[in-house]
Order: C-alpha cells, then sequence, then structure tokens
C-alpha cells in the first residue's frame, strides 16, 4: 500500500511539472508546494535528481508535438527547409550556451543559497508584475518577428541571458525566456516556440547534471524509485502534450497578463504558506 501511494504522488507531481514547466508560472514554486504538502518518501538526493530529470518526460512532449519542424532530415523538405531546420538548431544551441556556463559553474551554490520559499514567492511575484507590464506597455502588433526560424543569432543569444534568471528558482524557465524574447521583438507565439525549443538541451543537459551527480556520489535506485521516477516521467509527457497545445492556442487570442495575475496570487500564498507553518 505504502509503494502504491507513492506511485499516486509520482503521478501528481508529473501532472504538475506537465503543465507548469511550460506555463510561464514556474514549475519549481509548485513542485516546492507540492513536496510539502505531498511529499514523496525518498532519500533527499533521489528527492533532488527526481525533481529535475521528471521533465524528461515534458521534453520528449516537444519533440512529438514539433517533430517535423525540428528534424533537418524529413524526407518531405526540401533542402531549403532543411538548411533552414539546421540553422534553428544552431541557434538554439547559442541560446543555451549562457545558462549552460553559469549553470555548470554555479549549480551547487544555487541550491545551496537560492533554493527556499522566500526567493521562490519573490521571484513569482515580481516577473508576475512584469508581465504585467510588458502586455500594458507593449503596444499591440509590435513585434518584428513571428517565427522562430527569422531569429538573428545576436537576438538568439540574447533569449539565453534572459534564461539564466531561470536559475533563480520561482523564476520559470519559460517565464524568463518568454519575457526576454518579447522585450526583443518577438510575437507571443514565436516566443513561447522558441522557448520550447530551448527546454530540449537545456532541461536534458540539467537532467545529464542531476543523474551524474547522484551518481557520483555513490547513489543508486531501488526497484520503487525507479517505478516512481518512471510514472512520473510518464504522466509529465502525457500531461505536457496537453499543455503546449494549449499555450500555443492560448497565445494566439489572449495576453501573458492573467498568468501575471497568477504568478502574483501563487507567491503570495507561498509567503502566507510558510509564515503561518
Amino acid at each position: 500500500m505504502t509503494v502504491f501511494f507513492e506511485l499516486l504522488k509520482s503521478l501528481l507531481y508529473g501532472i504538475v511539472a506537465g503543465i507548469t514547466e511550460w506555463l510561464p508560472v514556474s514549475s519549481t514554486g509548485h513542485l516546492i508546494l507540492l513536496g510539502e504538502l505531498f511529499p514523496l518518501h525518498v532519500s533527499p538526493a533521489f528527492s533532488e535528481m527526481f525533481d529535475v530529470v521528471i521533465q524528461l518526460g515534458a521534453i520528449l512532449a516537444v519533440i512529438v508535438l514539433f517533430f517535423r519542424k525540428l528534424n533537418p532530415f524529413a524526407p518531405s523538405k526540401s533542402a531549403l527547409e532543411k538548411k533552414s531546420t539546421w540553422g534553428l538548431w544552431l541557434r538554439v544551441c547559442v541560446a543555451v550556451i549562457p545558462s549552460a556556463a553559469v549553470g555548470v559553474l554555479l549549480d551547487d551554490w544555487l541550491d545551496e543559497t537560492l533554493y527556499n520559499y522566500v526567493t521562490v514567492a519573490v521571484a513569482l511575484i515580481v516577473y508576475g508584475v512584469v508581465f504585467l507590464l510588458i502586455e500594458h506597455f507593449k503596444p499591440e502588433g509590435s513585434a518584428r518577428v513571428t517565427d522562430a526560424r527569422q531569429l538573428t543569432y545576436r537576438t538568439a543569444f540574447l533569449i539565453g541571458v534572459f534564461q539564466v534568471l531561470a536559475l533563480i528558482p520561482g523564476t520559470s524557465r519559460s517565464g524568463s525566456t518568454i519575457i526576454g524574447a518579447m522585450l526583443l521583438g518577438l510575437s507571443r507565439a514565436a516566443a513561447a516556440e522558441f522557448s520550447f525549443f530551448m527546454a530540449i538541451p537545456t532541461m536534458a543537459g540539467a537532467s545529464l547534471v542531476k543523474v551524474a551527480k547522484f551518481m557520483g556520489d555513490g547513489m543508486t535506485m531501488a526497484p520503487q524509485e525507479w517505478a516512481i521516477l518512471a510514472v512520473g516521467c510518464v504522466s509529465a509527457f502525457v500531461v505536457s502534450l496537453i499543455s503546449i497545445r494549449f499555450l500555443m492556442d492560448f497565445v494566439k487570442k489572449h495576453s501573458f497578463a492573467s498568468f501575471g495575475l497568477y504568478r502574483i496570487a501563487l507567491g503570495a500564498v507561498v509567503l502566507l504558506y510558510f509564515w503561518l507553518m
């Protein structure tokens, strides 16, 4: 029965990760709250690794949904389209350089120093306000770039600089990159799409780092922990398929202001919850 409940909690974690990884509301903030309400009965080392590796399922959803656009070997593509796809991948690689460099150097320090509820709550509120300001002051139809393949390498790199902010828990990786992309002239849809593409190497690399640290510390996973990880990844994948489709449809008709309001409310809830404990 204990294993069954742990698998149910893992399913819940996967659902939450599959929703919040793509919506600009901070998966970290939600997982911290979830960990307080429904903690997994696993080792601290496994828990730290689980919160990151579970997102591999979410990444797979991006690959499935955008497979043709991201596949430079698609037989149905012309030579020009294949060249354009390779160019898109190069822009993605350029964009992840800043966060990869900073993340590898400061991973332990960030976890020890900033992984706390105050940082998460403040980041949720601050970037919620930023979303509201951008949507209020950004003129309708002012976007210069409506397709991620139109990005210059300079713009891609600058979006990557904004992604560095996501190393602060509560910021939201998708939130920081979407904000940066919109400030740099991308439409909402193009900003969201490029953010999804950046997630593939970013989260794959973060997962690799966490697994390497886990194994490097001599840790191994029990059969129960393998099952917990598998359930979390599968549920994150399935829910991500729905979340990504929802966001791409949503941004065609709506602004990000509602997400800004939600972030502010969640940040207040996080502060209140821990203050009352």
